[in-house]
């Protein structure tokens, strides 16, 4: 196994409570062997299962586990910051309860919660912990803030069955974290602009017209094109949603500040996806005091807002990639097509609400891809960070054809 990715790559390598820690071990040993320097975090139960002193003879390191040693302080915030990658394996339903819920109790948690590199998990638990709706939770909300998870391996566990929960082996982990660093370079140089969440167009000081996007679609791409390299501006509409903080953010309320933050260094981009759900309409005359409950009828007039995506269209350069979004309850196919030729996009990807389990406020969704060149590509129900992998690739694809 030659892994030429991990090459001098610094790998901060978390050890916790499980008897899969004895596979962290031949972990240590491959990332050593491929070129990568590895540190180690243990935490008090993973040193039950395996000594720190094979740890820190494999790494050539010492094996940290306090947050306070001997009267001396491990600074957790420069350790996240060393790291190229933090590689949490095993990764117990313990700690990620832990990780999930913000609370920092010891030296792993305090040193991911500072963390500004990539975080890879590899679970490792009994088949009834892995399957139980609070972890299922857990490692779902853990990926949608930004961290890589493994999928666990079907086989014998340490209660004596067998079914899902087994850690990934050794060496599914170094392909995948070689193949992350392979990957992270394919962007590079790469400047992309990404619209959204909704905008909100005010009726009044205390009163909107919005919708019901949460803008977690388009955080799920900002972050998918960090982790390949690229320079992400995201201009986010009002949304809820955490953005990691490896994505550069521009925050907005209403279609025209969205409009001006967009077009204002629009030239300065290679790839530009309007994922927003940008409101077609605003108030003519918003009411600069409250609006009082005074008649049984109120009525207002309605005007178009600026199309962001068609003036992308319009200023985009032969070497931009312009991607914009369809979401559709009739007719999607037809609407979608004219939507991709009328906007002069290069690519449309079209969601309908007719189908279980896309579009807005949900985790998942399911996708249709449309490009200029003629090309449709349709997609299974995903959650929306693999959602995400498949649009970049997508776009990838269509700019190296």
């Amino acid at each position: 196994m030659n892994k030429q990715n991990l090459k001098e790559k610094r790998i901060l390598l978390c050890v916790t409570g499980s008897i899969a820690a004895y596979k962290a071990v031949f972990l240590t040993r491959l990332l050593i062997r491929n070129g990568a320097e590895v540190k180690v975090i243990m935490t008090k139960a993973a040193a039950d299962f395996v000594s720190p002193l094979t740890f820190s003879t494999l790494s050539k390191n010492k094996v940290l586990s306090e947050l306070f040693d001997n009267e001396s302080w491990t600074n957790h915030v420069m350790l996240g910051r060393w790291a190229d990658m933090i590689v949490i394996a095993p990764a117990s339903c313990n700690t990620i309860a832990k990780m999930a819920n913000g609370i920092c109790d010891n030296l792993l948690l305090a040193v991911y919660l500072s963390a500004k590199s990539p975080v890879l998990i590899a679970p490792a638990m009994d088949e009834d912990m892995w399957h139980h709706p609070f972890n299922q939770k857990n490692i779902e909300g853990l990926r949608k803030h930004g961290n890589m998870i493994l999928q666990v391996n079907s086989g014998e566990l340490a209660s004596g069955l067998s079914g899902e929960g087994r850690m990934s082996e050794p060496e599914e982990i170094i392909s995948y974290i070689d193949d992350f660093f392979a990957k992270e370079k394919i962007l590079k140089g790469i400047k992309v602009l990404i619209t959204a969440g909704p905008t909100y167009e005010a009726i009044d000081p205390v009163r909107y017209i919005g919708n019901r996007s949460t803008g977690t679609m388009g955080i799920a791409l900002a972050n998918e094109m960090v982790n390949l390299g690229a320079d992400v501006c995201l201009i986010l509409g009002p949304s809820e949603i955490t953005v990691p903080d490896k994505i550069k953010v521009e925050r907005v309320t209403s279609t025209n500040e969205m409009y001006e933050a967009t077009l204002k260094n629009l030239h300065n981009f290679d790839i530009v996806i309007m994922a927003a759900a940008v409101s077609d309409y605003t108030p003519e005359k918003p009411s600069k005091e409250k609006i009082k409950k005074e008649n049984d009828l109120l009525s207002f007039n309605l005007i178009r807002t600026q199309d962001i995506l068609a003036k992308a269209g319009e200023l985009k350069n032969k070497n931009q990639t312009l991607v914009g979004f369809a979401l559709e309850t009739n007719n999607e196919r037809e609407n979608a097509l004219k939507k991709l030729a009328k906007k002069n996009a290069d690519m449309i990807i079209l969601n309908s609400l007719n189908d279980e389990g896309a579009g807005f406020g949900t985790d998942t969704n399911k996708i249709i891809i449309f490009d200029k060149q003629g090309k449709e590509q349709s997609f299974e129900k995903k959650t929306k960070n693999e959602v995400a992998k498949d649009i970049v690739n997508a776009i990838i694809n269509y700019r190296n054809a």
